[in-house]
């Protein structure tokens, strides 16, 4: 086939970029076209997407890849992270600023939520796990809040389905995101309406729901005309990035036989968990507290949210702030120098969420569960590491419970492939084998994604074969694992004890 260029515009807790993939139809080469800086405004104590400005910086990228590869490219998508969303009102007016995920005007609302319709109940109408900032936790907040932009509501799009929207003027609900709010229905692949009477939320409001590899349309008239994308088409890749990531996982796939193997899409956050074919609604995965979230081919994300490289880059910003200047390469030297297996924190604990300074609240949860406290940065960071490896072994274990089956094999993808010392310590932990890559697994996962709605790659199979083909992938094995089989023990009574 003639090389094609597919475009994926991916919206990442700290940057956005337009990365595109040229594709010959045997491997996909990337070219990061555009970057940009991407994270919440803060207006007092609320956090806010900063909508308009992204807006800007996404023409601006579609600009430059207009300039640098022309008619040649033929598509693009956007993806970001679950739960955040705009409001339409009458004539397709924007109301306010979208909330961030991070906004405190949620704290509290889950538990006053299960006040009115029961833990169990939320759990059989949507199958997800319960986070303080879900879609439907994020509503109620406005709900009683008396928010004036949830009365005047017509429309809801998710973050992406929003600049889809902005990008063509068409408005739907892309799957893989939809099943983040906790709104939707997984068994009957469709909105839980009845959960949301139950909260006298507005039905109203929420669209058709479409697939991954859908194809929106062209580009709006004075988009195409401003960008030179007059050809372009914008199809809908897994808008949730971590679905776009698992997409990017290079595994192989034996026909007839159950996978082997489990995924870690590591970054700001890490989402680990099981493809699986169908939802998994049970008592067991509620106990758990894991998540149906949808994947791409039709797939099940059955996986469980952990807190993951935010501790580093929240300890990172705060250092920085006090005038360190400390590269990634800096805060490697540091934590590789520190002491190994000394203390842990959880890294879901609530105190980590948001905290006004990360290396302090990490003391302090050390000192309250009576470990050594980690007094310089090295130990800091070693103690939070080596905790994001320790949960990833909790998960998994969790996972082969689910799966009833042993994981041979963990599968890391993603921007935190980068942090050698976090793979390795996984390994360690987990005393699995750890493949980490490809690092761009959430731009690839859209790009390929964008092949298969073309018919330039026949199935995700086939795609994932290109990704195994165009990206190398770094093994890990298992060390020194009796010291943390001890650590474990340690880390468990942690848990049990906090």
């Amino acid at each position: 086939m003639a090389e094609k260029v597919y475009l994926a515009i991916d919206l990442g807790a700290s940057s956005g970029r337009h990365v595109a993939g040229r594709f010959d139809g045997n491997h996909l080469v990337l070219e990061e076209v555009y970057r940009f800086d991407n994270g919440p405004a803060a207006i007092g104590r609320n956090l806010y997407w900063d909508v308009l400005r992204l807006w800007s910086e996404i023409q601006h990228g579609l600009r430059l890849a207009s300039q640098r590869y022309g008619e040649a490219l033929v598509s693009l998508g956007v993806d970001t992270w679950g739960v955040d969303f705009g409001l339409l009102g009458r004539g397709d007016i924007l109301l306010g600023n979208p909330s961030h995920y991070r906004d405190p005007r949620t704290n509290g609302v889950m538990e006053r939520a299960f006040s009115l319709v029961g833990r169990e109940s939320i759990f059989r109408h949507s199958g997800l796990q319960f986070m303080q900032f879900n879609t439907l936790y994020q509503l109620l907040a406005m709900k009683w809040g008396r928010s004036p932009l949830l009365d005047a509501a017509e429309t809801f799009l998710m973050m992406p389905d929003l600049f889809h929207w902005m990008l063509t003027g068409q408005k739907c609900n892309e799957f893989t995101n939809a099943t983040t709010t906790q709104l939707f229905d997984p068994a009957r692949h469709a909105w839980s309406i009845e959960l949301l009477r139950q909260f006298e939320l507005p039905t109203d409001i929420f669209l058709q729901i479409l697939e991954p590899g859908t194809r929106l349309g062209p580009l709006r008239s004075e988009v195409a005309a401003d960008t030179g994308l007059a050809r372009a088409e914008v199809i809908l890749p897994g808008t949730h990035d971590t679905a776009s990531a698992v997409m990017a996982v290079p595994a192989e796939s034996v026909p007839g036989s159950q996978p082997n193997w489990c995924y870690i899409s590591l970054g700001t956050w890490a989402l680990m968990g099981l493809e699986v074919p169908q939802p998994v609604v049970t008592d067991e995965v509620l106990k758990l507290n894991f998540t149906n979230e949808g994947g791409v081919g039709g797939t099940i994300r059955l996986l469980k949210n952990i807190t993951g490289l935010w501790l580093v880059q929240e300890c990172r910003r705060i250092w920085n702030l006090a005038g360190r200047h400390w590269s990634w390469e800096d805060l490697n030297r540091l934590s590789a120098a520190a002491k190994p297996l000394v203390s842990f924190i959880d890294p879901d604990a609530p105190e980590f969420l948001a905290p006004q300074d990360m290396p302090e609240a990490i003391r302090r949860w050390t000192q309250r569960t009576g470990q050594p406290v980690p007094q310089d940065e090295g130990a800091v960071l070693r103690c939070a590491l080596e905790s994001i490896a320790l949960k990833f072994r909790y998960v998994l274990q969790m996972c082969e419970k689910l799966a009833g089956r042993s994981i041979e094999t963990i599968h890391i993808v993603g921007g935190g492939t980068q942090n050698r010392q976090l793979c390795q310590a996984a390994a360690d932990a987990c005393g699995r084998p750890v493949l980490a890559g490809p690092v761009e697994a959430t731009a690839i996962g859209n790009l390929m994604m964008q092949a298969v709605a073309w018919g330039d790659a026949a199935s995700i199979a086939e795609a994932r074969q290109v990704i195994r083909r165009s990206f190398p992938i770094e093994r890990y094995e298992p060390r020194e694992t009796a010291a943390w089989d001890e650590a474990y023990e340690r880390f468990l009574r942690l848990l049990a004890s906090a």
